[in-house]
Order: structure tokens, then C-alpha cells, then sequence
């Protein structure tokens, strides 16, 4: 008579079986055994994954194998639209796969608060300079991104609350998952593939901005894509026009932990090309 198994021990003697897979698609300098053990762990940790079709769980570990990255919350994460599960890159994993690409000597993105110290400039030399406040920073008011190339080229990108909320309402996800619970690291994704379309492109990271176009709902009339009309963002809007300021929060682990919800996504859709 066999013993049926735990959900989870389901899980994991399946990804196992998917070891040889994985690996053919895992890039060198990932082990295979990491990846199982990171993606396990993930939904270990979120177990409204369980409930999901499986064959929709284990079709998105191997898209974030095939494009390098760990289902770790950080570099991406697992994410449940009504009964199936998907992958989303996440800020993590876009800056490792800029970084990868030999063609930056850096690159970062911040989030700005109302009470940092911040001043950007266009025209002839452009410049952004960011204070971040060591106590109560207040509200985000925008968000920046700043790239250096090998070639000498310096690249910015500066998007207000306002510019980042119109591309969270083409999330399928918008009020849910990272977008509900980590709005510091969407907006700093938001901002950074924004600026990736002025940057120098490669396979891979071409790969990773597809699979997160696939999170937005680029069907949505112009009239939806826009910031919401509430007190907040009016009075964040004069704050970013009365002091021009980013924020600097460092990158944190992160678990997309929200309730499941036909509409979980991320937040990078692409200006009608996911930001």
C-alpha cells in the first residue's frame, strides 16, 4: 500500500525528478541544488502555491532557471494568478543581469522621500544629487536610476510617484503581492527598466524584461494608465516639484507573501512597453 505524499514533499521529489532539466538550463555559476533548495524554500514559505496547478509551478522555475535567475523573492519571485503560477523578475535580478553584461562600469536605483535632501537637473550637465534623511524620511515622492557604461556614457532616469503609479495600474497584480507589500523595490524596478531602454542591449537581459512584460496589462485604455487623482499624490507631486528628491533604501530580501489573487503581478509593465 503506498503512502501518499505531503503536499510539499510532492513538491519537492518532483523538482528533484527535474534536476537533469534544471541544470541544462541553469547558467554554470548557479548550482542546480541551489535552485531547487531556493525555490522549495519559496514555497515553503508561501503556501498558497501549493494550491495552484503544478504543472504551472514547475513551467515557472524552469523560466527563471532558463533566464538565471533564483526564485528567492529577490531575483524573482513566484507569483499566483487564480490557479496558475508564474514568475516575475524582481529588481534583484534585473541589476544582476545588467551587471553580467560587461557593458556597465555601475549601475543602482533609489527611492526618494520627501524629507532627503534632492536636486536634478536637465540640460547641458545633468545631474541628480540625493541626501537621503537618517531619520523619518517621510513619503516617497520619485524614484531615480543612474547608469555608467564602459564606453563613457552616463545614463539617469527620474520618475515621480505619479509616473510610477500610472505603470502599477497596468499591473495585473496592481493591489496585491510585491506592488502591496514592497512598493520600494517595484518602484525601483519600475524606474530601472525604464532606463534600460536607453541602454546598451543584450540577449539576456532582453529575456528577463520579456518575461516581466508578461505581468502588465498592456490592453488597458489611456485613460486607466493614469495616477489616481487622491490628496496623497497631489501633495507629492508639489513635494517633488518644490524639492526635485530621490531616496536611497538598500535592496532587501524579499517574499511575496500576499494573499493569492487572480490579478498578483509586478509593477514594470513598459510605458505600453513595461517601464
Amino acid at each position: 500500500m503506498t503512502t501518499a505524499l505531503a503536499p510539499i514533499d510532492a513538491i519537492r521529489a518532483e523538482m528533484n525528478r527535474m534536476n537533469g532539466e534544471f541544470l541544462k538550463a541553469l547558467p554554470q555559476q548557479i548550482p542546480v541544488e541551489r535552485f531547487i533548495r531556493t525555490a522549495i524554500t519559496a514555497v515553503q514559505m508561501n503556501p498558497y502555491l501549493m494550491q495552484a496547478d503544478k504543472r504551472s509551478l514547475f513551467a515557472a522555475c524552469m523560466k527563471a532557471a532558463q533566464d538565471g535567475l533564483l526564485v528567492d523573492g529577490r531575483e524573482a519571485a513566484l507569483v499566483k494568478y487564480g490557479e496558475r503560477i508564474e514568475y516575475m523578475p524582481m529588481v534583484g535580478g534585473i541589476l544582476k543581469k545588467l551587471r553580467q553584461s560587461g557593458q556597465l562600469l555601475s549601475i543602482s536605483a533609489h527611492v526618494v522621500y520627501e524629507k532627503d535632501a534632492f536636486e536634478y537637473e536637465l540640460g547641458d550637465n545633468e545631474r541628480i544629487v540625493h541626501k537621503p534623511a537618517l531619520a523619518d524620511r517621510g513619503r516617497p515622492i520619485a524614484a531615480y536610476a543612474i547608469a555608467y557604461t564602459t564606453d563613457g556614457g552616463a545614463y539617469r532616469e527620474v520618475m515621480s510617484v505619479a509616473d510610477i503609479e500610472s505603470i502599477r495600474n497596468l499591473s495585473r497584480s496592481g493591489n496585491n503581492g510585491p506592488w502591496k507589500n514592497h512598493w520600494s523595490e517595484m518602484a525601483r524596478k519600475t524606474v530601472l527598466r525604464r532606463l534600460c531602454k536607453r541602454l546598451p542591449s543584450s540577449t539576456d537581459i532582453d529575456s528577463v524584461l520579456l518575461a516581466d512584460n508578461e505581468h502588465y496589462d498592456l490592453s488597458k485604455p489611456a485613460a486607466q494608465q493614469e495616477a489616481p487623482a487622491q490628496p496623497r499624490t497631489s501633495r507629492l507631486k508639489a513635494a517633488i516639484a518644490r524639492k526635485a528628491t530621490p531616496a536611497t533604501p538598500a535592496l532587501e530580501a524579499i517574499t511575496v507573501d500576499a494573499e493569492p489573487s487572480k490579478e498578483v503581478s509586478d509593477g514594470t509593465a513598459d510605458d505600453a512597453d513595461a517601464e
